[in-house]
């Protein structure tokens, strides 16, 4: 085993051989983080955030999903899903309620005006997401999905 270890570490490439072009963390990131700062704009301007739109995102697909799940969706950490969530609540765009068959789970629900707010952020998602596969066809963008999914499942710590 220790063996093992040994030759994999002496084969094991470093960044600047791999080259940041080359690296699928660092052009993951930077994709996400150009999605989301074109965006950022668009949203600020109704008065959202962007793990406020995540939010109402998964829950737009996902209705009354445990506060714990609904961290794992949108990617956000517990305590700023929770400061999120107080906002949202506030709003009137989604409602907590005690889970039914165990009350220290809280389940997350979109309200109507939360859909109806969604649904106006929708179309500057789907335009950024367009704007990011324009000349990827669809043999690419499938392979794509599955290889995500493939990596998802290697790295997952959650059943969702």
């Amino acid at each position: 085993m220790e063996q093992k270890l040994a030759e994999r570490r002496q084969r094991i490439s470093t960044l600047g051989q791999i080259g940041l072009q080359q690296f699928a963390p660092y052009l993951m990131n930077r994709i996400m983080g150009r999605y989301n700062a074109t965006l950022r704009d668009d949203f600020r301007k109704q008065g959202l955030t962007i793990p406020q739109v995540r939010t109402l995102a998964v829950l737009s697909v996902t209705d009354g999903v445990t506060v714990n799940d609904l961290s794992v969706y949108t990617v956000i950490e517990q305590s700023t899903l929770s400061r999120t969530l107080d906002t949202l609540e506030g709003q009137g765009l989604v409602r907590r309620e005690q889970g039914v068959t165990d009350s220290r789970f809280r389940h997350v629900f979109l309200t109507d005006d939360g859909r109806a707010l969604f649904t106006r952020a929708w179309p500057a998602m789907h335009d950024a997401f367009e704007a990011m596969f324009d000349g990827v066809d669809d043999a690419e963008y499938a392979a794509l999905i599955a290889t995500l999914q493939k990596m998802l499942n290697n790295i997952r710590k959650h059943e969702i």
